[in-house]
């Protein structure tokens, strides 16, 4: 068992490590130059032609959910502990500067996203009860021929989404109740099982209603009171930007609680954060997009720029802004802690709290949207008939997660969600040619005559 630890903690360091990290960026900007920086230079009309139809709930084509309950349903599993934690830890280690480059990871991996999401309904399939289901492993299998490459993505999937997916979640608000509020580890456990099993067994379209109404309730939770403390600190507004882009490309000194940073180590912090947050190129998010109702692949890829948008640039930013402008990113804090700090800090008395629940809500969402992940990857190995039976185990982890238990899974699990990126990026690189044709012809037709309509 030692052995397979060790091996593991070859595997997890290259997987988690600079390679991997370039690679993915390196796919993004690629991508973005094939795509002449459609997901820059079209954002004002992507932003329109996704918050509008939130609202207007227009739908055209075919799905099994709305556009907005896919987005939402990816978002629920994007958005986590990471944003409030993760961003956190990226500063008090890579200093202010990993943040310019959690914003640049960002900006690529919205064209990445792009790319994920229209292969992923250009490839989907209907089955014969009337679902509909895609992601990398049918767009690997289907658009390069090569099933065993698709079989070890959905493997990785399927076992990665206990980690990542449940006990990391699960374990993250249990500590958050238990600090804040006194509750046990494990009665946490047991009530986020049961409140998850009522969701989780009803298949995707209950947890796609539920998503649709607790992803912008929690979103905008958090962002209220993230703002709160930016107008609050305002004055300062200019000092944290100079910060963050003179850092990004001089390092930082070691300062106050700080032990100080060099540019590849803020480089390095940001742009995995970026990556981890957004899941830009690791292929789970496709998997909920490809049930979405929609008339082309390049409409719902819009979302996709979408959801990276709100993740990362706008949450991701609340909560670095948030420890900027407070002062408190030199404190010799990390993580949620540091977050914690810096809401305390401007809010007394309300500010801890803000972070706690942000994290149960983030946390519980992210539970919902990778069970859906693993489900589909369970059945694209073993048929639908694995689909119950996954939803089952699902509930059991919750708890051993709430108590910390089986932290050598966590490890397993953590490198496993790492190689799912592995056979995606081979499907995106190599099928990019056909997300160019697709995004071509999109507008080149639909974008011109919705266009003519919006200035008529």
């Amino acid at each position: 068992m030692d052995r397979l630890m060790e091996l593991n903690g070859i595997v997890n360091s290259f997987v988690w490590g600079p390679p991997m990290l370039i690679l993915l960026v390196g796919t993004g900007i690629y991508l973005s130059l094939r795509t002449n920086f459609m997901s820059l230079g079209k954002l004002g009309y992507i932003l329109r032609n996704t918050l509008l139809k939130i609202f207007k709930k227009e739908q055209k084509g075919e799905g099994e959910v709305t556009a907005f309950q896919a987005v939402a349903t990816a978002l629920a599993a994007t958005v986590g502990t990471g944003n409030v934690a993760g961003v956190a830890t990226a500063i008090a280690v890579g200093g202010p500067g990993a943040v310019f480059w959690m914003w640049f990871s960002a900006v690529m991996g919205m064209t990445t996203k792009f790319g994920e999401v229209v292969l992923s309904i250009n490839y989907r399939e209907k089955t014969p009860d009337g679902r509909f289901v895609g992601g990398p492993m049918y767009y690997i299998e289907k658009g390069l021929k090569m099933k065993w490459l698709a079989l070890v993505f959905a493997g990785f999937g399927a076992l990665a989404a206990f980690g990542i997916g449940n006990m990391v979640q699960s374990n993250s608000v249990a500590a958050a109740l238990n600090v804040s509020f006194g509750v046990p580890h494990i009665a946490s456990g047991i009530i986020i099982a049961v409140i998850s099993a009522v969701v989780i067994l009803g298949g995707l379209k209950r947890i796609a209603q539920v998503t649709e109404l607790l992803v912008p309730f929690m979103a905008a939770f958090y962002i209220i009171g993230g703002m709160a403390i930016i107008i609050m600190n305002i004055s300062h507004i200019g000092e944290a930007f100079a910060l963050i882009f003179g850092s990004a490309f001089t390092g930082t000194a070691a300062i106050g609680g700080f032990a100080g940073s060099t540019v590849q180590l803020a480089m390095t912090k940001g742009v995995a954060r970026g990556v981890f947050s957004n899941e830009a190129g690791l292929g789970s998010a496709p998997i909920a997009h490809a049930a979405a109702t929609t008339d082309h692949p390049v409409r719902q890829g819009l979302w996709g720029v979408f959801e990276v948008f709100m993740d990362t640039i706008v949450i991701c930013t609340i909560t670095a802004l948030s420890i900027m402008l407070t002062g408190v990113w030199n404190s010799g804090e990390t993580g949620a802690a540091l977050t914690t700090l810096a809401f305390n800090k401007s809010l007394p008395g309300i500010g801890g709290y803000i972070v706690s629940i942000g994290v149960l809500l983030f946390a519980y969402s992210t539970i919902l949207g990778w069970e859906y992940y693993g489900e589909r990857c369970a059945e694209f190995l073993f048929g639908p008939k694995a689909i119950m039976p996954y939803r089952v185990l699902w509930i059991p982890f919750i708890v051993i997660g709430s108590i910390g238990g089986l932290n050598m899974l966590w490890d397993l699990a953590d490198t496993l969600n790492g190689l799912m990126a592995i056979p995606n990026l081979i499907g995106l690189l190599f099928l990019s040619p056909v997300i160019i044709k697709l995004t071509k012809e999109f507008f080149s037709k639909q974008y011109v005559e919705e266009e003519k309509n919006v200035k008529a």
